[in-house]
């Protein structure tokens, strides 16, 4: 394996460095060092500060070189220095500005010596934040053109032609969607439920085999219900304008226990402003019809029926046990109840699949005729199992190329589909993003609101992340323990949190 040192003489903007570097070197060993150490190394990196200036250094068996990100007058240490060390926010605002000046410099040094060492170039350049779409948004809401925010993303983080007017479409599209939305006065409701048939071999999100905790699910809906009990009475003067149940795969849940949870979301909450009402059905071979039945019963307005790929062989490898032949008959089965508005999930490079593997899912999907589309990069998390089986097997056979995220893309045009989200992760498989797309009327509201942070999102259940959006522009997260047995007997101690955030 190819092993990469970081020499941080210098500890600002540590985070974004090192990400960038990986984003070059996928699969790599990288290692943060704070005092002199190559041994190893096949490629050594030294970032240290020389007045105004981050220097960056590189050396490698046949190779050294340096490159300078020299700070622009206005932009000095001194001058970062005296704004925060001023009380006023005038000040700190004009610090932050400074700070964000000089790490944009320090990105745009660093990509282009990362793209002389390596000859590629990234879809979205310089960018290693999830939420790209935040800043065509942001410049949209200041009055900026297409073409000013085009020269911005192009000059500021080197992004491709195609990943700005992607942003930008996205932007301007969830700008339309969310004027109905009273930012000050609403909330968005998560409910986590953590449990799943099987864990996949890719996941990384709270999950626990049902198998395991069958006879604790009930304990686990009573602990939920007291969280709910003061989410309704803290929120009781608020609108609540989406509920978003995921997991986990909700539909783990028996008949009466979906039945028993949504009664009681409706028995403690005024949905008269609930714009939209989704439930992650998830994996087919959780869905039978008479959950459905439930759902649909409760005017549940969302689902979700996740195939994440139509190659039966692909589903095998990575351990998800619902067949293709269970994916469509609970997708017919959710016409047949009534269902209106039905996502399905894709996920792009699993392991062994090349673009005619993607072609022929696709090719499915549009047969099928969902709703809306989320089509996912594979990020490989540390904590999944993928990536302990990719460094077993020593070969990662991921394959996710521009090819394929386009075929994805033709697919849903084909559907009358257009994006409308969109979000990245780390160790995304080819560098690219996770992308939304429905057709009018069809969008996932809660998803937009969870990846723009405008509105307070309140999570309750094990391993949920409560954000809170305050007037003064303050974001602010409390979690919930993510062992269900700890959550279950410490729920009073989730609901102080809670409680503390929302003070």
């Amino acid at each position: 394996m190819y092993k990469i040192g970081i020499l941080f003489q210098d500890r600002e903007f540590e985070h974004d460095i090192y990400e960038l570097i990986r984003a070059f070197y996928p699969g790599s060993e990288i290692c943060s060092f704070y005092e002199e150490e190559e041994a190893g190394c096949d490629l050594y990196f030294r970032i240290e500060k020389q007045g105004d200036s981050c220097v960056i250094r590189y050396e490698d068996h046949e190779n050294k070189g340096v490159t300078s990100a020299e700070f622009i007058e206005g932009q000095s240490s001194d001058a970062l220095i005296s704004c925060v060390d001023a009380d006023d926010s005038e000040a700190k605002e004009r610090a932050h500005a400074i700070r964000k000046e000089r790490k944009d410099i320090v990105k745009i040094a660093l990509y282009k010596l990362l793209v002389k060492l390596t000859g590629k170039t990234l879809p979205w350049g310089n960018l290693t934040g999830i939420r790209p779409t935040k800043i065509p948004m942001k410049l949209l809401e200041e009055g900026k053109s297409r073409e000013e925010i085009y020269r911005y993303m192009k000059d500021t983080y080197l992004a491709s032609d195609e990943k700005i007017e992607l942003a930008t479409d996205i932007a301007e599209r969830e700008n339309a969607i969310l004027k109905k939305i009273d930012y000050d006065n609403g909330y968005s409701l998560y409910i986590g439920i953590p449990f799943c048939p099987t864990t996949c071999l890719y996941c990384s999100f709270t999950s626990y085999p049902l198998v395991s905790w069958k006879n604790r699910v009930d304990a686990y809906l009573d602990a939920l219900e007291k969280e709910i009990d003061y989410t309704a009475a803290k929120f009781y003067h608020k609108h609540l304008n989406s509920i978003y149940i995921g997991g986990g795969t909700p539909t783990t849940l028996e008949p009466y226990q979906l039945d028993r949870l949504i009664r009681k979301i409706k028995c403690s909450f005024d949905l008269s402003d609930c714009l939209e009402f989704t439930v992650e059905a998830g994996r087919a071979d959780s869905i039978t019809r008479e959950k459905l039945e439930v759902l649909y019963r409760h005017q549940v307005s969302r689902i979700s029926v996740n195939p994440q790929t139509m190659k039966q062989e692909t589903l095998d490898i990575i351990g998800r046990k619902a067949s293709v032949e269970q994916v469509l008959t609970a997708y017919r089965l959710a016409r047949e109840v009534g269902f209106d508005n039905i996502n399905m999930d894709l996920i792009l490079g699993l392991p062994g699949e090349l673009e005619a593997d993607v072609q022929r899912t696709i090719e499915k999907i549009v047969e099928l005729a969902p709703d809306s589309l989320t089509v996912h990069s594979l990020a490989i998390k540390r904590a999944s199992r993928l990536n302990q089986w990719i460094q077993e097997n020593g070969v990662s056979m991921l394959h996710n190329t521009d090819e394929t995220m386009k075929i994805a893309a033709a697919g849903a045009e084909k559907l009358g589909m257009k994006p409308y989200y969109l979000y990245r992760q780390k160790n995304m498989s080819g560098n690219f993003e996770n992308t939304g797309y429905a057709r009018p009327g069809k969008y996932g509201l809660y998803n937009i609101l969870i990846m723009e942070e405008k509105q307070t999102i309140v999570a309750l259940g094990a391993g949920s992340i409560t954000k809170g959006v305050f007037p003064d522009g303050r974001i602010e997260r409390c979690d919930n323990v993510k062992d269900v047995g700890l959550y279950i007997e410490k729920i009073d101690e989730m609901i102080k949190r809670k409680r503390e955030l929302f003070t």
